[in-house]
């Protein structure tokens, strides 16, 4: 399987979803061995910094009573509180200054998994002339998978960086099974290295 700097053309770029310090190990919502996918991720963070190509990060940026906490009836507890330490990105990842910062779900009654739901990151995506998108971050079965599908919906290829994901697992093989849906619906698997 080719590597990233094998295969980078113009009209590609990184999508980093949601690293954030919530959902690493220790955080209120954390994903078993999310903290791993940093390595990776900074290994593409710089092929694409060095090639000039378009880096987007996504993050949860929920206000203190968002619908998706169990205070309010949703499945979660409170997690990515916007301005917050849990909402950071995590220690290490090497944010690109020029990357574009994606916040979501930030209104108290807005639930948004896709890093597509209620954002600007389609017509940015459009004006930086993207057409095929490298995706890792977490969790590979909410907002990874939720990202992907909107992503091919829109017209965009999809490539998984599949040690750059990690799953929450609330049923075992959640993650397996959203890899496969992501696989079944046109994406492309490929390891970061």
């Amino acid at each position: 399987m080719p590597s990233p700097a094998q295969s980078l053309r113009p009209g590609d770029a990184l999508l980093v979803v949601d690293v954030q310090v919530d959902f690493l190990p220790g955080g209120a919502l954390a994903v078993p061995a999310g903290d791993e996918v940093v390595p990776a991720l900074n290994r593409s963070l710089a092929l694409f910094r060095a090639a000039g190509l378009p880096v987007a990060l996504t993050r949860d940026w929920h206000p203190a009573d968002h619908c998706s906490f169990l205070s309010r009836g949703g499945p979660w507890p409170p997690h990515c509180v916007r301005g917050t330490p849990g909402a950071a990105f995590a220690p290490g990842l090497e944010v690109p200054a020029a990357a574009h910062l994606v916040s979501k779900a930030t209104g108290r009654d807005e639930e948004a998994y896709s890093g597509f739901t209620g954002t600007d990151l389609h017509a940015w995506l459009q004006a930086q002339g993207a057409r095929r998108l490298f995706v890792g971050g977490l969790a590979t079965d909410y907002c990874v998978l939720a990202t992907v599908r909107d992503a091919l919906g829109l017209g965009y290829a999809a490539v998984l960086l599949l040690d750059c994901v990690r799953a929450v697992d609330v049923a075992p093989g959640d993650g397996e099974r959203a890899v496969a849906e992501m696989f079944s619906l046109g994406a492309e698997p490929l390891y970061a290295g």
